[in-house]
């Protein structure tokens, strides 16, 4: 029997992060990295891809491999699947951490009101379903599904605790608009995440047996340095009274992806400061 240190080593396991170059894509692979993984950092943009892969690389002194896929097509996400096993012969893990979140002050030439749901673009909510849905489902279809076909293997779904409440939208409004006009969460970010959740109970059920466990996991809003007054409401609503630091969630994806969380399939783990728990 291994003791609990060990469960916790991930040495020579591959895991494939999907949004892998962004600000918590990049937390989760160094995460990966520091425990003796290898991680495939998968992004829409090459080159952040790669120079995200090289740098964890360089500090873990950990190989790290740096892909530019698009998610959204079926041949691209077989790709991918090809080159990590050409790389490293193996693929052990799969995270799925790509989203779409455009800033609401990114009105473009739809106005100030383009994220309110009566406004919401088609066009914004195909790519964002695209992106953080149909893509996720992609790349379970087909890693996950190699995953199955070698008997084992762990599918960790990145949602949020927007997944689980709803957004309150008094904290994104903006002094001297009409209501009619004040920015919101789009409706898409709640829709993927909640998806998320359902496609990991969903997986988590149809894979049981197939070795392959499934669990999601569900932040809460991440300190990026945005707006103070806007963090100020937001903390408003946490019972821990901070948002989260980017590097917050490395150790509970650590435990989500290795053998400490062996018996646990078809999990939603919230980890938002208690703000589910109001």
């Amino acid at each position: 029997m291994a003791n609990v240190r060990d469960k916790f080593d991930l040495t020579d396991r591959v895991a494939v992060i999907t949004g892998g170059a962004g600000l918590l894509g990049t937390q989760h692979a160094a995460a990966i990295a520091e425990m003796g993984g290898t991680p495939v950092l998968v992004d829409i943009a090459t080159d952040r891809a790669e120079a995200a892969a090289r740098a964890i690389s360089d500090k873990h002194d950990r190989p790290a491999l740096g892909l530019g896929v698009d998610i959204t097509q079926p041949d691209e996400v077989q790709g991918l699947l090809a080159q990590t096993l050409d790389a490293f012969g193996r693929v052990d893990i799969l995270i799925n951490n790509a989203a779409n979140n455009p800033k609401m002050e990114d009105t473009g030439d739809d106005g100030p009101e383009w994220s309110r749901f009566e406004n919401f673009p088609l066009a914004a909510w195909e790519q964002d379903i695209a992106v953080g849905l149909t893509g996720a489902m992609l790349c379970c279809r087909v890693v996950g599904s190699h995953l199955a076909s070698q008997g084992q293997g762990v599918i960790l779904n990145i949602a949020s605790d927007l997944g689980v409440i709803a957004p309150d939208q008094r904290i994104y409004r903006q002094p001297g608009l009409p209501d009619d006009q004040q920015p919101v969460k789009p409706v898409t970010y709640s829709v993927v995440k909640s998806g998320l959740v359902g496609l990991t109970l969903y997986l988590a059920t149809y894979w049981a047996d197939r070795g392959v466990r499934v669990n999601a996991l569900s932040p809460g809003g991440v300190f990026n340095n945005q707006d103070p007054a806007f963090v100020q409401r937001l903390t408003n609503l946490i019972p821990m009274g901070r948002m989260a630091h980017p590097d917050e969630y490395q150790a509970a994806v650590i435990f989500l992806v290795s053998d400490a969380s062996s018996y646990m399939t078809g999990f939603n783990v919230v980890m938002a400061g208690g703000r589910t728990a109001w």
